[in-house]
């Protein structure tokens, strides 16, 4: 239900306030989904092992990631920016060295945003799923992160729900083959269903902006 509103974002009893490219709306609240996949494990194990790792951080250390925190903005969910906390920028710049192999840095990095990468042809199948770039190869210690959507109607055009599919070696080159990592997450793609794809440039633990697109499955 779309409504005239003061900006909200959040669940309170059977509601939830959100908005899109309209405006405000509310809508009943739904039950989130606790699937207990194996990529979920993971990713709560990671979130255990960086607060245990935050703590033995010395007062020296928390403070330079406060510092790199204060300098690393996003947008929420109402299109408002803010920075990160200490323990925010320790954990974005960790789990994205983890992802890409990488090792963790107790030492908070200068704030380094690599350049953008520009999403070229995605070639979807049945039977092949490849993404190619246009800044080939990348440059030493770089790779391409390159997430992706659930199957969708081929008639819908916003997709809020990427996920990290697949990581390029250092130095990666295009095009990606992303088939068998995605159908191990999302199945086989399905002739007439469109996938949404991201990609975006990993150096040093930051990544680039992302560049999107989408492709209807032959």
């Amino acid at each position: 239900m779309k409504i005239l509103d003061v900006p909200q974002s959040g669940s309170l009893a059977g509601q939830t306030s959100s908005r899109n490219r309209y405006g405000q709306y509310r809508r009943s609240r739904a039950v989130p989904v606790n699937p207990n996949s194996s990529f979920q494990a993971a990713v709560r194990t990671r979130l255990q092992d960086n607060s245990i790792a935050w703590r033995l951080l010395t007062d020296l250390q928390r403070s330079g990631w406060t510092s790199l925190g204060s300098s690393m903005t996003r947008t929420d969910s109402l299109g408002q920016t803010y920075t990160l906390t200490g323990f925010q920028a320790y954990c974005s710049v960790n789990n994205n060295n983890l992802a890409a192999g990488d090792a963790v840095t107790a030492d908070a990095p200068g704030l380094a945003i690599p350049a953008a990468v520009t999403l070229g042809v995605i070639t979807l199948t049945n039977a092949s799923f490849t993404v190619a770039f246009v800044e080939t190869p990348l440059g030493a210690g770089e790779r391409l992160f390159v997430y992706a959507s659930p199957q969708r109607s081929a008639g819908r055009n916003f997709e809020g729900d990427l996920r990290l599919i697949a990581v390029s070696s250092a130095a990666g080159t295009s095009p990606q083959d992303i088939f068998t990592a995605y159908e191990t997450r999302m199945g086989t793609p399905v002739s007439d269903n469109r996938v949404f794809v991201a990609i975006a440039r990993y150096a040093g633990g930051f990544l680039s902006v992302s560049d999107r697109g989408s492709q209807v499955c032959a």
